[in-house]
């Protein structure tokens, strides 16, 4: 009795031991398929990222990044990509948390269901914008990653733009500091030339009066001689 019991207790322990292997076989695979789908998500959209619906509070985007960053924290799982998606999704839930930065994402998804509508020749009170299907919504998924690539390739137009504006003004400002700069430069040479030009001046009017006195004695002793004869 005393050895079936051990048998039945081993085979309750393997049992135990398979169904765990199983579990943690299926939260790595629940890991790794998470991590795919956060890289594959269009990262110029939060919500994609996130896997959240637009209009969301606050309190569900915490709670969605809370989940979703202890599920592919890169300390709890070995997949090599999990580094990448967290930082992913830690910024996609700072842009949501961000009031500018969520009202622009916002205003391009309006104006990218906007623009399908009309393309469509719908209007906002067809049904199939009032209750949009699956066809309709891909379609606003793909027109949005359109709206967001354009405002973005204009941002970064912008911000080129401004870099060379700033560079242009930098160069200018540059440019005069270096111009005070020599300025101060030759005046302060000037000055300490000053006393060596004075010197040199003096040396010259020196020179000058010795010259003038020799040639006046010269004449006084041409006039005291006597022409013979």
């Amino acid at each position: 009795m005393a050895t079936s019991g051990t048998a039945i207790e081993a085979q309750a322990q393997d049992e135990l031991a398979a169904l765990d292997a199983l579990e943690k076989e299926a939260s790595e695979f629940n890991k790794d398929a998470e991590i795919d789908r956060i890289l594959k998500a269009f990262r110029l959209d939060a919500y994609a990222v996130l896997n959240l619906q637009p209009g969301v509070p606050d309190s569900q985007i915490k709670i969605q990044y809370r989940k979703l960053s202890l599920l592919i924290h890169p300390d709890k799982t070995s997949n090599p990509s999990a580094p990448n998606a967290f930082d992913r999704l830690k910024k996609a839930q700072t842009e949501l948390m961000d009031p500018k930065q969520r009202t622009h994402l916002d205003e391009c998804i309006s104006d990218a269901r906007m623009l399908l509508i009309r393309e469509r020749k719908l209007t906002v009170d067809s049904p199939e914008v009032k209750e949009p299907n699956r066809d309709f919504i891909e379609a606003w998924r793909k027109k949005t990653v359109e709206v967001l690539v354009d405002a973005e390739a204009r941002r970064r137009k912008q911000l080129r733009a401004q870099l060379q504006e700033e560079g242009r003004e930098q160069r200018k400002q540059d440019e005069e500091v270096a111009e005070r700069k020599r300025r101060r430069e030759h005046e302060v040479k000037w000055e300490e030339s000053r006393e060596n030009r004075i010197g040199s001046w003096r040396d010259f009017k020196k020179g000058a009066g010795v010259a003038v006195k020799g040639e006046g004695d010269g004449k006084q002793k041409k006039k005291k001689l006597k022409v013979l004869g």
